[in-house]
């Protein structure tokens, strides 16, 4: 008996290598497709991140600049200790502008520069280093105020020195001007020194040296000239003051020196 086998079981025995061998190579370009992507994804960021790379190297963004912490309670005693040295240093100005005006003194006080300007009392002539009478009385109703100040106890907190500045006009040489200037500051320090009985200050011993102590004549030509050449030619007083050390206290202090009076001392101009 002849064995008949069914023709379409036949048939699909026959196609079988055929479409595993076609879902094989659709498989296979698909991975590949893949590995294509993914490779073209890869070199495309890579070439992303060198382009940026370049440009930061040419143009680098700024380092943010560290903050100076100014809440720590260090900064903040700091702040409070300079505030109050502002406050006492002003107290001192103020005292010292106070006790000018009550007396009628013909000086103007800044408080905020720290400077004493005679004003029209404290003008010299061209060429000369003697102030009028007006300047002189300037000097001898000035200074006695100034070293009460002086010794107040705010004052012997902060007042360091006390320079007399000398000056002059832009006529004549710079040399001659400094010299000029000299003599100016050094005459006004000559004069509230002088123990002639006509036009001393009659000051005691103790406000002797702390003039001593507090004033330093120097001279400082034309550096500062004003609007016109009688302005130029005059005498200032700057007040100095202590500076602040770390602890909120006056800089260590210089020591105070006592001198003597002398006989001999008198004005060698």
């Amino acid at each position: 008996m002849a064995n008949h086998q069914n023709p379409k079981h036949h048939m699909d025995e026959a196609e079988k290598p055929f479409w595993i061998s076609y879902s094989d190579l659709m498989t296979a370009l698909m991975i590949l497709f893949l590995v294509v992507m993914v490779a073209s994804l890869t070199s495309i960021s890579q070439q992303a991140i060198q382009i940026k790379t370049k440009g930061l190297e040419k143009n680098p963004s700024p380092k943010p600049t560290p903050e100076v912490p100014t809440d720590t309670p260090e900064a903040q005693e700091l702040k409070k200790f300079e505030i109050q040295r502002l406050i006492e240093v002003q107290s001192v100005c103020s005292e010292l502008t106070h006790s000018a005006t009550q007396q009628n003194i013909a000086a103007r006080i800044n408080c905020q520069f720290n400077r004493i300007d005679f004003g029209e009392a404290g003008r010299f002539d061209s060429g000369q280093y003697k102030l009028n009478s007006q300047g002189e009385q300037t000097l001898k109703d000035l200074v006695p105020v100034i070293l009460k100040v002086a010794q107040s106890p705010m004052g012997e907190k902060w007042l360091r020195r006390i320079h007399i500045q000398g000056f002059t006009d832009t006529d004549g040489s710079y040399l001659y001007n400094l010299n000029l200037s000299l003599k100016r500051s050094e005459w006004v320090m000559c004069k509230i020194l002088s123990t002639d009985p006509e036009i001393s200050l009659q000051l005691t011993p103790e406000q002797r040296n702390l003039v001593k102590q507090l004033f330093q004549a120097g001279g400082v030509s034309f550096n500062n000239a004003q609007s016109s050449k009688e302005a130029s030619r005059r005498i200032e007083l700057q007040l100095e003051f202590y500076e602040m050390d770390a602890a909120g206290q006056p800089e260590e202090q210089n020591a105070r020196v006592l001198f003597q009076d002398s006989p001999q001392e008198r004005c060698r101009i």
